[in-house]
């Protein structure tokens, strides 16, 4: 049968926020029996943008993953919960805010950390996926109807067809170590979780400093040619999508008119090598 998931772009959220007030302003002082509780109006983030700065002056990028309960199909929470916790065949994942009452070490059982504790009602609490609208015919939840630029959406497909879309648009899971199966995927993830290696190239002439437009850069590692692109009309590059911590690059630059640069570096976390200069 269909099932529903979110699917996140990282390149278009900017943390405007309007998620998380939509769903405050649905669940503050609301309850739904069945599905929810009210949630404090204080102390929850049933959704939230977190931010990750990547480089270092001048160049820099800022990418925001907005975080909310992946309802996932081999959810540790289900499994720990004793039946407090149930999914549905349509792929929503659910407490019971009653069968739920007084068990706070459900909070730890999710290893994304998208379980809070209320502790005026006595329960555990998360994203319901607005099921309470969803089952009134809703097609949409609060957060990714108020998505101006609907970086947040949701679809309901069945599973062959969530598949095409998964491998059409590159989405991606969270942690996939974890291996929760989440519902909920990615766009453009490794604005988050990967790194980069950036720098503009300039050169003199007739004392005066240009921005080396045009100029070759080849990125190696392990002595294998792995990327190339030219600089822009700056005299800027970036290769991107680099595994953290991953170790010794290569970098060879090629400008016409000049003998070839050569550059290393070891490569921790996203890094601006500044200017390298013909």
């Amino acid at each position: 049968m269909k099932k529903w998931h979110f699917v996140i772009d990282i390149e278009k959220c900017l943390a405007c926020f309007n998620c998380l007030v939509v769903c405050k302003d649905e669940f503050d002082d609301n309850t739904f029996p069945g599905y929810s509780v009210p949630q404090p109006r204080f102390g929850q983030k049933w959704i939230d943008a977190v931010p990750k700065e990547r480089g270092q002056y001048p160049n820099i990028d800022v990418a925001y993953l907005p975080k909310v309960c992946m309802h996932c199909a081999n959810a540790p929470c289900v499994k720990a919960s004793g039946g407090a916790i149930q999914k549905r065949q349509d792929g929503i994942v659910l407490i019971d805010p009653v069968k739920a009452k007084g068990k706070k070490d459900l909070v730890k059982s999710c290893p994304y950390g998208l379980i809070s504790w209320n502790e005026e009602a006595n329960v555990a609490q998360k994203c319901t996926f607005c099921a309470h609208l969803i089952d009134q015919g809703w097609t949409k939840t609060r957060c990714s109807q108020a998505c101006p630029l609907e970086a947040i959406k949701v679809v309901y497909m069945e599973d062959a067809e969530f598949e095409e879309m998964v491998k059409a648009e590159k989405l991606e899971a969270y942690k996939p170590e974890l291996k929760t199966k989440p519902g909920g995927l990615y766009k453009n993830l490794y604005r988050y979780t990967k790194c980069f290696i950036s720098g503009s190239v300039a050169y003199t002439r007739d004392g005066i400093e240009r921005c080396a437009e045009g100029c070759k850069v080849i990125l190696f590692k392990d002595k294998q040619k792995i990327a190339e692109q030219t600089t822009d009309n700056f005299g800027d590059f970036k290769f991107d999508k680099l595994d953290e911590k991953s170790g010794k690059y290569q970098l060879e630059f090629y400008l016409d008119g000049y003998n070839k640069i050569v550059k290393e570096v070891d490569l921790a976390t996203s890094l601006n090598m500044g200017e390298i200069h013909f």
